[in-house]
């Protein structure tokens, strides 16, 4: 298509304004045109979609991603949760099953209150305990696995179980590492399902 005369024999001037219809400077244009700068706009870069163009995240969004991916973030926000949780759990069956010591005497306020606190903490307690370890033992084996399935959660809900039921000795962690991992792996299939 381009004629470029790579020859060294003297030609005519008319000859090479025939055969020749770009300078070397128009071609190098041309390349660098085709093959690209070394700077890329990214506001004009458009991948396509079913529903529309994706706008592409700017650092700082892909920052934040990032940190709220984190297994530190999760675990943190998974035990924050938890206490809310079990404060609220712990503060309603502190109200329904009351803790009456003695039957000649008559609780007071103070101590009714005094009650209430101490079960709804122990309750917050233990719940941001257990949702910080499975949270936090969830992400690390699915980031040590590099998959996503329910395997994750039968896994860490079995290390949970018999990490929290150790306390109590090696049979109780058999069972309580058989029994989270039963319930969180029913959780996941059920969460998957609908």
């Amino acid at each position: 298509m381009f004629n470029i005369n790579t020859s060294k024999e003297p030609t005519s001037s008319s000859e090479t304004s025939e055969k020749k219809i770009m300078s070397d400077l128009d071609l190098d244009k041309i390349g660098f045109y085709f093959i690209g700068t070394q700077q890329r706009f990214r506001e004009n870069i458009i991948i396509p979609r079913t529903a529309g163009p994706i706008k592409l995240k700017t650092n700082e969004e892909k920052l934040i991603e990032s940190i709220m991916e984190s297994c530190t973030f999760k675990s943190i926000a998974s035990g924050v949760i938890g206490y809310g949780l079990g404060a609220a759990i712990g503060l309603f069956t502190s109200s329904v099953n009351p803790n009456v010591a003695s039957v000649e005497k008559q609780q007071s306020v103070r101590e009714v209150f005094k009650e209430m606190k101490t079960t709804t903490l122990g309750y917050a307690k233990n719940f941001a305990i257990i949702g910080c370890t499975f949270s936090a033992i969830e992400c690390a084996v699915e980031s040590y696995r590099g998959k996503s399935d329910w395997k994750n959660s039968a896994y860490a809900g079995g290390l949970t179980g018999g990490i929290i039921g150790l306390r109590a000795g090696v049979k109780a962690g058999l069972i309580g590492a058989a029994g989270f991992a039963a319930f969180s792996t029913a959780m996941d299939y059920y969460m998957h399902i609908s």
